[in-house]
This record gives C-alpha cells, structure tokens and sequence, in this order.
C-alpha cells in the first residue's frame, strides 16, 4: 500500500492531501475484464453517536457468491464534509480489508471516484492506498450534469464535468433508476460498466456492494 502522512484533522489538510495523491490515480489502464475475486465495500452509520462500520464482502465473480467478509468498526476519524467522505470511510473500509482470507482482484466501492469536485473521491484515494483496480458505483448524483439514459438495460449517458467526461449513468435493470460509475483507480470506463452489469443480475446495485450495505448495518 501506499505510504501517507498522519491523517488530516482539518479540512485544509484533507484536501491538500487529495491534491498530493491525485497525480498518483491510473486511469489509462484498461483494466481486467474479467477476474476471480470481486469485492463490494460500503460504510454503515450509528443511528447516534459517531461509530461507523467498514465492511467488505468478496464474492467469486462468476457466480456471485460470497467467499469471505470482514468488518471494522470505530469512532470515525474525519467530520461529514462533503467531497471528503473518504477521509471517514478509508480508515475502517481498510481495517475491514485486512482482517480478509481471500484477497479480491477488484474492488466496488459505494461511492465516486472521478466524478469528484477534485477528481478525486473515495474509488480513486482508495485504489492509490491499495494498488488494486477500484470502481466506484454510487446511488445518486453527485457533480456534473447527464441526461437520464434510455430505460433498457444496459444504456448509459456520459457525466460531463466542465467538459470533461468523468463517468456514466448506467441502467443496471429496466425503466429502474440508474446508478452512477466512475472509473477508482486501473480500470477504464467502459471495462468499469461492464463488470456493473455482470454484478446486476437481480438487483439495480452490483451484488458485491448489495452485500457490504448488508453486513455493514448488521
């Protein structure tokens, strides 16, 4: 993993910090296209208090079954500031991440990775920290502007952010609300949406994420 400076406290210091590690971010990799291991990560919330809950599911990526799972919980380590979400949910995401058995190849994040006011949010910082290929997968819309895709399947629009594609609204299932995927870390768009719709069979979120919203609220 990728050495850091002490954890920022100060909004400041977090985005100075997202600044630094930014240029580290690859996204010219095509990434792989297919893989063995898939994990889904998300962040679950005490109703009061500040605890928050990292949990991690990795599947087998071809039948979607869950193969291991772990969780970390602890007071979290950052303020609820939009655009740094990253600087509560890494700290227990990956706490979470090194009590695995099984280490996936890929990972899916709920949350964003270019779609980001910095070009930076929580798929990007955590693909830099991990090293692996990261997709971030989140529920609503965050920056840019996009027209709502066609209601197949499969159809998609491009977010566009300043002029600048940084990810897509993709329909995981029919005439259902779309989610939004942005490329994390060594995968490119288009690779990125396909494994989505091979992780939505059943349901509009990709099964791996479906499952850590599960156990992270267990």
């Amino acid at each position: 993993m990728t050495s850091a400076p002490p954890w920022p406290t100060t909004i400041a210091e977090a985005e100075a910090e997202q600044e630094r590690l930014r240029p580290l971010v690859d996204l010219s990799d095509p990434g792989p296209e297919r893989v063995r291991f898939v994990a889904g990560l998300d962040v679950g919330y005490a109703a009061e208090g500040d605890e928050v809950t990292g949990a991690v599911v990795v599947l087998e990526a071809d039948t979607l079954r869950v193969v291991d799972s772990a969780v970390a919980r602890g007071p979290a380590a950052f303020p609820y500031v939009p655009g740094l979400f990253a600087f509560r949910e890494l700290p227990p995401l990956l706490a979470a991440m090194e009590r695995l058995t099984v280490a996936p190849d890929l990972l899916v994040c709920d949350g964003y990775g270019l779609a980001h006011p910095r070009r930076f949010g929580l798929a990007c910082h955590l693909g830099v920290l991990t090293g692996l290929p990261v997709i971030g997968v989140a529920k609503t819309a965050f920056v840019g502007a996009c027209d709502d895709p066609a209601a197949e399947r499969g159809s998609w629009s491009p977010i566009l952010l300043d002029g600048e594609v940084v990810g897509r609204a993709l329909r995981t299932r029919d005439g259902v609300r779309p989610v939004y995927v942005s490329q994390g870390n060594r995968i490119g768009l288009d690779n990125a949406c396909a494994h989505v719709l091979r992780m939505t069979p059943a349901y509009r979120l990709p099964e791996p994420i479906r499952q850590a919203d599960r156990l992270s609220r267990a």
